[in-house]
């Protein structure tokens, strides 16, 4: 049976600001309140190193910025997963990648990449308490099909739904039609399509172009927050900046379409860099304006915004990475589970609640989402999932804050991987089950330049046994080698971590 209701946040580390008290005061301050609406804002390949308040040196992100200044900015959150589908099926549902039911971009069968009716999401645990849920920008865990729309946001706990169903479908910022619910707007752009097909939508660039998807998006959001405002809600907001039409990069040379390159044209660069950092300001732009309605409304102080990315950066539309240096100091890319592939900026603002100008060294990922909704409003979260709330530390009660004994991914392109961190420590795994582990101590050697498995086989050893313990099998997903067997415990056949 389903639940209504949810939305994603994630954890922080723990040091007692000025204004908060860590005796527990706003834990009591916050039980006597309303719940807080919810804004979960996800950027699209966006890098650890793409904001200036992560070190970024040439793309301006002031909004983004001052949001950090004014919250918590973390330093160790992670994605659900290195590329696009797993990680939102990883946010959606509060399972980690050996768990969740999406562990893969599907290709061409969509069935596989779509979430199920017994799949509970954090929309539905929200729903369930009272809010209005709403879903602008990408989906990409269930589209238009043969027999119906199963798994689209509206059969999955939102209220409203406006953007893009398929994920290939995305990769197109001036599309012929995007999706109202189960209703498909027309727009006026005029569409070349190339490529693959995925659920009922062939890769394209337009030829015409005329309605910028981002900026609808963007619109109907801040609509939905008007309509909204009386609480609770929530929103999320799941943007595609900045990634790359790749289908336009092999049609015109350039995946990093925008109107225009803004504060970027007069400078000496390729168009493609002109793009990239272009989409990025517009981006930073834009949640400016939503953080302000927000003030404008007065619902600033009962209002939690999360600012993130659903992966590593990409190099797929053609501009130069080294300029811009996205992964910052983290090595890897999107489709590594390197740091590079998986860390990603992560920041939490509630003026009055969460401290401000804090800088959190918590360990977290994007399944966190699920326990800390729940909690903050009042229902209880699923039993299966692998999450850890994090409101502790969003209201300064430092010494309540629970911690993962480790985190957990897989990945099963490109041969096949996983990867696990338990404090410091930091494994990979390749090929899945079978290949000769990694081990990085991420205190000292952040950017995992230096392998030191060899002199800690016993740490090896202990990590390689949570992997195994992690990972349950599941027959839409196989990965190349032969996995170490697993059975479920009894119960409900799931290990918690």
């Amino acid at each position: 049976m389903k639940v209504t209701r949810l939305m994603p946040l994630v954890c922080l580390l723990a040091i007692v600001c000025p204004g908060v008290d860590g005796a527990g005061n706003n834990d009591a301050r916050l039980s006597a309140a309303a719940p807080p609406n919810i804004v979960f804002i996800m950027a699209d390949d966006l890098g650890y190193g793409d904001l200036g308040c992560y070190g970024q040196q040439l793309i301006k992100t002031p909004r983004l910025d001052r949001m950090a200044a004014e919250g918590i900015q973390f330093r160790n959150m992670y994605a659900g997963c290195t590329v696009c589908a797993p990680s939102r099926s990883v946010l959606m549902t509060g399972q980690h990648m050996g768990h969740t039911h999406v562990r893969g971009n599907a290709g061409a069968d969509m069935a596989i990449q779509t979430l199920r009716p017994e799949d509970l999401t954090v929309a539905e645990i929200l729903q369930s308490a009272g809010y209005a849920t709403g879903l602008f920008g990408k989906w990409g865990l269930g589209d238009e099909m043969e027999g119906g729309y199963e798994g689209i946001p509206t059969a999955q706990g939102f209220d409203e739904f406006f953007g893009y169903l398929s994920q290939l479908h995305a990769h197109n910022y001036y599309p012929e039609f995007l999706w109202r619910n189960r209703e498909k707007m027309p727009l006026r752009n005029e569409v070349t399509h190339a490529g693959r097909t995925l659920g009922s939508v062939r890769g394209g660039y337009a030829t015409k172009r005329v309605d910028y998807s981002h900026d609808l998006i963007m619109a109907e959001a801040l609509q939905f927050v008007d309509r909204m405002h009386e609480g609770p809600f929530f929103l999320y907001l799941a943007l595609t900046i900045p990634h790359a039409n790749n289908e336009g990069r092999r049609g015109t040379g350039n995946g990093q379409e925008v109107p225009d390159f803004g504060p970027y044209a007069e400078e000496d660069w390729s168009d493609q860099d002109k793009g990239q950092a272009a989409m990025i300001t517009r981006m930073d732009t834009g949640i400016g304006t939503l953080l302000d309605k927000l003030a404008a409304l007065g619902i600033d102080e009962n209002t939690l915004v999360i600012f993130t990315s659903d992966n590593g950066p990409h190099d797929e539309g053609g501009h130069d990475t080294e300029r811009f240096n996205p992964g910052g100091p983290l090595r890897g890319m999107k489709r590594d589970l390197y740091e590079g592939g998986i860390r990603v900026p992560f920041i939490a603002r509630w003026p009055g609640t969460a401290p401000a100008g804090l800088v959190s060294d918590h360990i977290g990922y994007f399944g966190d989402l699920m326990a800390t909704a729940a909690e903050l409003a009042n229902v209880d979260p699923p039993d299966n999932v692998d999450s850890v709330s994090f409101v502790p530390t969003l209201t300064g009660s430092i010494e309540r804050q629970q911690q993962h004994e480790f985190l957990y991914w897989e990945f099963y392109e490109r041969g096949s991987k996983q990867a696990v961190r338990q404090g410091k420590w930091k494994a990979i795994r390749m090929p899945m089950g079978t290949g000769k582990a990694e081990l990085y101590d991420l205190d000292t050697d952040l950017g995992e330049a230096h392998n030191i498995a060899n002199e800690h086989p016993e740490v090896v050893q202990q990590l390689e046994a949570m992997m195994d313990a992690a990972h349950v099998g599941h027959p839409n997903w196989k990965p190349r080698g032969k996995l170490a067997s697993h059975q479920p415990p009894p119960g409900d056949g799931r290990p918690r971590f």
